[in-house]
């Protein structure tokens, strides 16, 4: 386990079996994984490892608590990486639970609260920041 003192968790995280426990939990449609990914998974599990295929890469959300990445959806073949992040342009506060709404109509929701929230809710000490 990593030492990371500087993750920030908002307000108590519902524990989430699949989340919490990678790759330990076996992967099913219950924790929304890809059907391929967890049919692949298995291939890559030494221990209680997964390891990652050489020429590869596993990606993990910068908001890891709801974010659906590679423990989701597999490995990044390098070949699929073109370039790198030079900055961050923009970075506003997402509503919580946002990353569930699938409708049209909870979609353009988000829209109209983008637009109605811009100026007070865009982090703008992250806006148009360097990535190093």
């Amino acid at each position: 386990m990593l030492d990371e003192p500087y993750v920030q968790h908002k307000g108590p995280i519902q524990y989430d079996p699949y989340r919490d426990n990678f790759p330990e939990v076996p992967a099913s449609d219950a924790f929304n994984v890809f059907p391929d990914w967890q049919l692949v998974m298995r291939n890559y599990i030494q221990g209680d490892d997964l390891v990652v295929p050489a020429d590869s890469y596993f990606a993990m959300g910068d908001n890891r608590d709801v974010s659906y990445d590679s423990r989701y959806w597999g490995f990044i073949p390098q070949e699929n990486v073109i370039g790198r992040p030079m900055f961050v342009y923009w970075s506003f506060m997402t509503p919580d639970g946002q990353y569930k709404h699938t409708e049209i109509g909870e979609r353009l929701g988000f829209l109209v609260h983008v637009v109605v929230h811009f100026f007070d809710q865009t982090r703008w000490r992250r806006t148009f920041m360097v990535v190093r």
